[in-house]
């Protein structure tokens, strides 16, 4: 089970299924299990909000409070709307970074992260800070300017999430150092500072990735994907456990990671390759675990952008470019036997946004966008349906209970 499943535990006494608090969700690996939403969005929409400047993030949920980040008048922002989808309040910081990815960046594409005291932003200008959950400024700094200015080609993309009690960041680029950064919650200073630079070609040190939290062996450890490595960390020292590598064994230049690693069952997924390639590795060990956990490797099967789903000990990966593009494999954590592929209808447009399982749904968001819908079985895919908002969609879906929220370049949008 997932670390950030028992510390909601604890900390809250069950889970609420009314909330997603991080980009990823509750499991931190895209799945709302109780959640019902509708398939056809294009005919259940409840309510579309205006968003005042650009942003990628995904929207986080805790209770009345949708939150997103974005620009506000050429600085980076974060605004809170409520369940009928009206602005409850917005903050603003200091300056937003320039775009380097016209389509699909933006100087906000990192998403919230919320424990229902405080909310957490991290953007592209290197400014992580804190507020409330009325939008009042608790805490602010800046890593670019404190640890390591911004050596990656495109906009930034890892969001922040919790592990040991505290708010940890991987700060993960070519030419400049690397670390993965832990902060106090309540006060923003250091708790721990832990370099994270391993041998790798120009531009494969570059990581787009968000790190996942989860028990081994009893030990809470951060699981990090990036400069062609797989590494397990103590989330309370930051100490390194173990690391794997050789998925880059050719040493190409530009094999630069933005999919992230998920995990079920004690196993991770890992897309590498430019959306190539996955392979599945045990989690857990000493020292360098390259030549001893990994399962699998799969060629033609893999995701770019897209961070594939893991749940009950499968995997469903999107494919999402290339000839094979909108294709949906579910595989075996364990084996990584191909139970099915299904595909949805074709297009130019490419997916950016990662996919969203809700109950026995699965949703995608293409870049055009539009919105497919497919119902799992064990043999695939049926009653696909696609919905076109008309609009550019970068961020992933998020269920909630009955409700499917969707954010676009310019609006929030609530489908019931």
């Amino acid at each position: 089970m997932k670390f950030m499943l028992i510390s909601a535990l604890l900390s809250v006494g069950h889970l609420n299924a009314t909330n997603w608090s991080n980009w990823r969700g509750e499991e931190g690996a895209g799945v709302a299990r109780e959640a019902s939403p509708p398939g056809k969005v294009s005919s259940s929409q409840l309510w579309k909000a205006p968003l005042p400047g650009r942003g990628c993030s995904t929207p986080v949920v805790w209770e009345d409070l949708i939150v997103v980040t974005c620009v506000i008048h050429g600085k980076d922002g974060v605004l809170a709307y409520d369940q009928k989808g009206k602005e409850v309040w917005r903050h603003a910081f200091g300056k937003a970074a320039g775009v380097r990815h016209e389509n699909a960046g933006s100087g906000c594409n990192p998403s919230a992260l919320t424990d229902g005291k405080h909310i957490y932003v991290y953007f592209k200008s290197g400014t992580l800070a804190a507020v409330t959950m009325e939008g009042k400024e608790v805490w602010k700094r800046n890593l670019h300017q404190e640890y390591s200015p911004d050596g990656l080609k495109w906009d930034l993309g890892t969001s922040p999430i919790f592990a040991g009690g505290n708010v940890v960041v991987a700060l993960l680029h070519n030419e400049n150092p690397s670390f993965l950064l832990a902060f106090d919650k309540l006060s923003g200073k250091e708790v721990w500072k832990t370099p994270r630079d391993y041998d790798a070609p120009a531009e494969a040190q570059d990581a787009y990735t968000t790190p996942f939290v989860t028990e081994i062996d009893g030990v809470e450890t951060i699981v990090t994907w990036g400069c062609d490595h797989l590494s397990g960390h103590d989330a309370k020292t930051g100490e390194e456990l173990w690391k794997h590598g050789d998925f880059n064994p050719q040493q190409k230049k530009n094999w630069r990671v933005i999919a992230s690693a998920v995990e079920t069952k004690g196993i991770a997924i890992v897309p590498f390759g430019r959306g190539d390639h996955v392979a599945g590795v045990k989690l857990g060990g000493r020292g360098d675990t390259t030549g001893k956990n990994r399962l699998w490797t799969h060629k033609g099967i893999g995701s770019d952008s897209s961070t594939p789903v893991a749940k009950d000990g499968k995997f469903y990966v999107l494919n999402d470019k290339g000839p094979n593009r909108g294709m949906v494999t579910c595989l075996d954590a364990q084996t990584g036997k191909k139970e099915w592929q299904s595909k949805f209808p074709r297009s130019a447009a490419i997916y950016y946004a990662s996919p969203l399982i809700a109950g026995d749904k699965i949703y995608a968001g293409r870049s055009d966008g539009v919105l497919f819908c497919g119902t799992i079985t064990p043999k695939g895919l049926t009653d696909v349906v696609e919905s076109d908002l008309e609009d550019t969609m970068i961020a992933s879906p998020v269920a909630v209970g009955s409700k499917l929220f969707v954010r676009t370049h310019e609006s929030l949008w609530c489908f019931e």
